[in-house]
């Protein structure tokens, strides 16, 4: 969701305002309200946000999308709202002491997204954020990458990023055969900078709205 003028001050207070009410949303088993950085840094974005969730049925999804105050509220003062659906292929690790996603599809040649999580133990801080801005600049005219957003639960501490992809393959070929992104992916697990991750890919099923004004998963999908 992205805010401009008076608008991103009323969503900021919505960041503590708005948690006592997702918390009795009927079907919500898992959700997270969620800050986002100019691009993957620590300069916050205080125009964007985002709402993770999950669902215990589609019916419940769509009851929130289509009529839950929360949800007008969020539409009647955002300038743009790009809600994408998804099914779990894969999840490892925890969020919260969880692991939120219930793998039920299989990966197919279509196109992917991709959520990665993490708290980082504060004594591997430093480490962490020195690596981040080669890992940005190595996603400059990455093949078949589509979007790549920070996102973030707590600043500095508690990060995550979510990224659609055109394929699976391309998704790959970036994450273990770039340099500077394997060389995060092995420092992580040899220094072991994170105090909980979580790794999970999503096969889309449908999208709406706009993000910088276009869909991208129409934009992956005619892409590919």
């Amino acid at each position: 969701m992205r805010f401009s003028g008076v608008a991103r001050a009323w969503m900021m207070a919505q960041m503590a305002f708005a948690r006592p009410v997702l918390r009795c949303v009927p079907g919500l088993r898992f959700w997270k309200l969620l800050g986002m950085g100019d691009g993957f840094s620590l300069r916050p974005d205080l125009g964007a946000y985002g709402l993770l969730a999950v669902w215990a049925s589609p019916e419940y999804a769509d009851a929130f999308f289509d009529s839950a105050p929360v949800m007008r509220r969020f539409r009647s003062h955002a300038d743009e709202v790009w809600t994408v659906r998804m099914v779990a292929i894969q999840s490892r690790g925890a969020w919260s002491g969880v692991n939120p996603f219930r793998p039920t599809a299989s990966p197919d040649s279509g196109p992917l997204c991709v959520l990665t999580r993490a708290t980082i133990r504060w004594r591997r801080l430093v480490a962490f954020w020195s690596c981040v801005p080669d890992a940005n600049r190595s996603l400059v005219g990455v093949p078949g990458l589509v979007l790549s957003v920070g996102i973030g639960e707590a600043p500095v501490v508690r990060q995550a990023t979510f990224s659609l992809w055109r394929s699976d393959a391309d998704m790959r070929a970036f994450a273990y055969r770039q340099p500077a992104h394997a060389e995060v992916i092995r420092r992580t697990r040899d220094e072991s900078w994170y105090a909980e991750d979580l790794f999970a890919r999503f096969k889309p099923l449908s999208a709406e709205g706009t993000w910088h004004g276009d869909d991208p998963l129409a934009r992956s999908r005619d892409a590919g």
